[in-house]
């Protein structure tokens, strides 16, 4: 798990990662203010829209939309993986396993289609952890770490592998290395409890998960030949 960690943190000034770094933080920032707006409207409505009493109503209610965006954080980064996966995953790629072919492996719909049922899988099990995160938090937070931990794992290393693989091959890597997935994704899942900080998991646990998929790819390789 530290290799993974290490040889990321390694690339972390790379210009290659800004740009989804970038779009990444536009596309948060833009779904947050939106889900806000539509909270503090929404709530006001329901009381005549108009007043001091709906002016306090429509903030409560834009507060409360974007606690629960950053609650469902995770479930959007699965969902929006398309926005920086590929580009770093090459990055990496390029840089430290330059013998390696041209990517071609699940095609784009299969990947969105993969993507997209794992962060709704997710996002109802958030939202269903979310009565014991307003009832007792520390409960709640950690609950919603362990959650994090499972989507980000799965999420990110299935979506790396499957530039290189189908969907069920991608499925079947990610189960052979199961422990180290679980564990990079319990310290991205952690991540991404810290607002501001969660801006960086989707382009750094990308990078690490194309480091694990390589090493584990390579290592396998090893046994079969040796």
């Amino acid at each position: 798990m530290l290799a993974p960690l290490a040889l990321t943190l390694r690339q972390i000034g790379d210009p290659a990662f800004l740009w989804p770094l970038l779009k990444g933080c536009l596309a948060a920032l833009a779904a947050f203010l939106g889900l806000a707006a539509l909270g503090a409207w929404l709530s006001a409505s329901l009381v005549g829209g108009e007043g001091w009493l709906a002016t306090i109503i429509g903030a409560l209610g834009g507060l409360a939309a974007f606690g629960l965006a950053i609650w469902l954080f995770v479930p959007a980064v699965l969902a929006l993986t398309g926005l920086f996966l590929d580009p770093v995953a090459a990055a990496v790629e390029r840089r430290f396993y330059p013998d390696l072919p041209p990517a071609a492996g699940a095609g784009l719909a299969a990947q969105a289609w993969a993507g997209l049922g794992l962060a709704l899988r997710f996002g109802l099990l958030s939202l269903l952890a979310l009565p014991l995160g307003l009832l007792v938090p520390p409960l709640g937070a950690l609950l919603l770490w362990g959650i994090s931990a499972v989507a980000l794992g799965h999420g990110l290393f299935e979506g790396v592998a499957q530039r290189r693989c189908t969907v069920a091959e991608s499925q079947r890597l990610r189960r052979q290395s199961e422990a180290k997935v679980l564990a990079l994704g319990a310290v991205f899942g952690g991540l991404a409890l810290l607002p501001g900080v969660n801006l960086l998991v989707p382009v750094l646990g990308t990078a690490a998960m194309t480091h694990l998929l390589h090493a584990d790819r390579r290592a396998a390789a090893t046994e079969i030949t040796g």
